[in-house]
């Protein structure tokens, strides 16, 4: 089988930037509350006329260009995300028209895991390339959750972001630069459904005033089994991955975790004793961006020069579903 690899990273995201100082407008709250119970100190929204799709296609533009292809070499695009411009078509498919590649036909597919998204997309481009079903694979994580926080809610608003990551893959190649692929992961457990949902707007509850006067059209979540979720699961997808590569801490390049809260982050640091410098985190300036969270971390951290050649980087989601994943790449 050939080994996949990532050839280049990019992202985006909006101009308008949300500090916590704007919901202390409307809102029971303060920049010190918001901060400690969450490490968030600002977040994007993207403007009136930007859907998903736009955010998509600056980062992918940015990953194109970083790995030295063009959008002509591609033969898949997978999208991961939860708010695409419309339920169909999806939004992998308005990415391929606005790359211009509408008289180039291939597949193309979104992927919904919510925090998680990316890294299904990866592990799912692993597989496409390992069977020698795709050569040159765009992955992309992307999300305008601005669309679906109910702004009268802290619980919720304050947490989430607008914004884009993505990486362009294809086989480890020797005659230029290449990230290969280690291993991937993926997981579920649809019994913890209820815990993050957007309860109308399907085929159970389609759209009608009475779900949107009820305000179900809205992301909704218990914060306290979220986060007993999340700090469970990054300590076994962490473990995991160093046991599988037979890794200690100083062989570990950096580990990029869904930026879901600080504290989740800390708690997985504290009871994995490991380095907190190892961590890469940006959810102060973003806040939670679901689907695009990961790769969105991991091209601010390759251009910040913190990402060691030779080394392993571990990345791992969670999010709706429930859902979990992770991946390990040599960098």
């Amino acid at each position: 089988m050939n080994s996949a690899a990532i050839y280049g990273v990019g992202s985006y995201v909006p101009r308008e930037t949300l500090t916590n100082e704007y919901f202390t407008r409307t809102l029971d709250t303060s920049d010190e509350w918001i901060t400690s119970r969450t490490g968030i100190k600002e977040r994007r929204k993207a403007a009136p006329d930007q859907a998903t799709s736009d955010l998509c296609l600056q980062a992918a533009r940015a990953a194109l260009k970083d790995a030295g292809v063009t959008a002509q070499d591609l033969d898949l695009i997978l999208v991961g995300t939860i708010t695409p411009d419309h339920p169909t078509p999806s939004a992998a498919c308005l990415l391929q028209q606005k790359l211009g590649l509408g008289a180039k036909p291939f597949g193309v597919f979104d992927l919904s895991a919510a925090c998680s998204g990316f890294l299904y997309c990866l592990s799912t481009a692993t597989a496409y390339i390992q069977a020698g079903m795709a050569t040159r694979v765009l992955v992309v994580g992307a999300e305008t959750l601005s669309r679906v926080v109910d702004w009268s809610d802290r619980r919720t608003c304050i947490l989430f972001g607008d914004g884009a990551g993505a990486v362009v893959m294809g086989p480890a190649r020797a005659d230029g630069p290449s990230h290969t692929i280690l291993s991937t992961r993926i997981f579920a457990d649809g019994q913890h459904a209820r815990l993050i949902s957007i309860p109308a707007g399907g085929s159970a509850q389609p759209a009608t005033r009475a779900t949107c006067d009820e305000k179900l059209h809205y992301i909704r979540l218990d914060g306290r089994e979220v986060f007993r979720f999340g700090v469970t699961k990054a300590v076994e997808m962490i473990e995991e991955a160093m046991a599988r590569h037979n890794l200690k801490a100083a062989d570990v390049g950096a580990i990029i975790p869904h930026q879901a809260n600080i504290r989740i982050i800390e708690a997985a640091i504290e009871r994995l004793e490991l380095p907190p410098e190892l961590f890469i985190t940006n959810l102060r300036s973003y806040g939670n961006t679901s689907s695009a969270s990961v790769p969105l971390a991991l091209d601010e951290a390759h251009r910040a020069g913190r990402l060691p050649p030779g080394k392993p980087v571990i990345m791992l989601g969670f999010g709706a579903g429930m859902t979990w994943a992770s991946a390990v790449v040599q960098w």
